[in-house]
């Protein structure tokens, strides 16, 4: 099984433009997440792929290995799509380029829901953090999904999902990590079908899998990391990495 980490990288991010290129430790954000996936050393090969050439030169120069989007693409899982249709592999792992405290635990997590399916059940499989914060699972900008008794997702939302409305219940709220892995054949079909009516109002990519049928299995982790969506965020990132 050949297994492969590919990191989207956008140099306009619509909250927080040219996020990736800011200072984290002395090296930028998206050096130290390349880096950082790259020292798991759980894959056989780890590519940037960007529409920028700020992006590229900053990951080449650094004796990284990088890719130029061909087309423009709303979200990385087309420009994940577009990187590895000519590609010999089985599983990619989308590595989110903000990211940069992801870790080996989570990623051999992934990884190993692919080894323990035989009957290739799972299309893709991505993370999960247990959330008790009520500001965070109120949050907009982080993202809950709810599963069954297997663990496979059954919606994604920046509402709070379940929504409490008996409070006797006690209920569990997960937040979505944006690390995912992909069966070759998930992400293909992905490429080509259109976005349909709740992935465009939730602006959650991963909804289109499943309003498509394709199964996804979540896979919990105690790894809260440190997604650098807003600049308050990467001051959060800084003091970590001190």
């Amino acid at each position: 099984m050949k297994i492969i980490s590919m990191i989207p990288a956008r140099y306009s991010a619509s909250r927080f433009p040219g996020k990736l290129m800011q200072d984290l430790g002395g090296k930028t954000v998206i050096l130290r997440t390349y880096e950082a996936t790259v020292a798991t050393q759980l894959f056989d090969d780890v590519i940037v792929v960007t529409d920028s050439e700020i992006i590229y030169n900053e990951i080449v120069n650094n004796g990284g290995k990088a890719m130029m989007s061909i087309k423009e693409h709303e979200c990385g899982s087309d420009r994940i799509a577009e990187a590895v249709a000519d590609l010999d592999v089985d599983i990619v792992v989308n590595v989110q380029g903000d990211e940069p405290f992801t870790d080996v635990e989570s990623l051999s997590k992934l990884i190993e829901a692919f080894k323990n399916d035989p009957e290739k059940q799972i299309d893709l499989a991505s993370l999960m953090v247990h959330i008790t914060d009520q500001d965070e699972i109120n949050n907009p900008n982080t993202v809950k999904v709810i599963v069954d008794n297997f663990n496979f997702a059954l919606y994604f939302s920046r509402s709070p999902i379940p929504y409490p409305r008996d409070k006797s219940v006690a209920v569990k709220y997960f937040k979505h990590k944006g690390v995912y892995a992909f069966r070759k054949d998930a992400i293909l079909d992905f490429y080509t079908l259109p976005m349909k009516p709740l992935e465009a109002s939730e602006k959650i990519e991963c909804i289109r899998y499943l309003e498509y049928g394709k199964r996804i299995k979540m896979v919990e982790t105690d790894v809260q990391g440190v997604e650098i969506d807003t600049p308050e965020d990467l001051e959060r990132a800084k003091k970590i990495w001190k």
